[in-house]
């Protein structure tokens, strides 16, 4: 399935201004500044400065999930902007079917 083929309902306005707050509060936190300053990326392992990680959501707003320290985790820019929307089952299939491909 590629990543054009996945189709799913959105979560409310609501909830998604809400989550949206959270992550901001969240992103402020020192817990999360520590989880940053280790400047490794959880997808691709690859090494960061600090200041160029993002905030990912394991589980989409969009699609339902929350922004709790259980379900976010810092990334870099090239990896969130792949995954997007993605369930954690749904990246994996995309990254072995890359690897698949060469």
């Amino acid at each position: 399935m590629s990543m054009d083929e996945i189709y799913f309902t959105p979560a409310s306005e609501e909830h998604l201004a809400r989550e949206k707050r959270k992550a901001r509060q969240l992103r402020r936190s020192q817990w999360w500044k520590n989880r940053c300053g280790a400047g490794q990326c959880h997808y691709c392992g690859g090494r960061f400065p600090p200041r160029e990680l993002t905030m990912d959501h394991l589980v989409p707003l969009v699609r339902g999930g929350v922004s709790a320290k259980s379900n976010v985790v810092p990334c870099c820019k090239e990896c969130n902007s792949k995954k997007r929307y993605l369930l954690p089952v749904e990246w994996a299939e995309y990254l072995e079917e890359r690897l698949r491909r060469g």
